[in-house]
């Protein structure tokens, strides 16, 4: 099956937890590398999103981007922008949209990415 812009991140969620949204295509291809490369730490960054995508407080490995990557925008919406520390260089970046309870996943990469050097 052929991932793409805009599709669930399979598969779809449960009772009480978030939805996941591949936000553009390049992080619907990077998310298949990462759930090769890393796919323990893949499961345990995509049940944080499903279940907590924004932690309080937030941890080490998973928080809020700083700065000028501190939000997106999403259809014409500003929203926060977290990132997860899949691996030591592998990263999930999404933004949050907690009034649809939905987490757009806009970057996923298994080496770090250079935005935030």
């Amino acid at each position: 099956m052929s991932l793409g812009k805009g599709d669930p991140v399979p598969p779809p969620p449960g009772k009480g937890e978030f939805h996941i949204r591949f936000g553009n295509r390049e992080a619907a291809v990077g998310w298949r590398e990462l759930c090769k490369k890393a796919p323990g730490n893949t499961l345990v960054a995509w049940q944080a999103m499903r279940t907590g995508p924004a932690p309080v407080p937030p941890t080490q490995r998973h928080h809020r981007l700083k700065g000028d990557l501190a939000n997106g925008t999403r259809n014409g919406k500003a929203l926060p922008q977290w990132q997860i520390e899949v691996t030591g260089g592998g990263r999930l970046w999404y933004l949050f949209d907690e009034g649809e309870q939905t987490c757009w996943l806009v970057l996923a990469r298994t080496g770090h990415p250079r935005q935030t050097d």
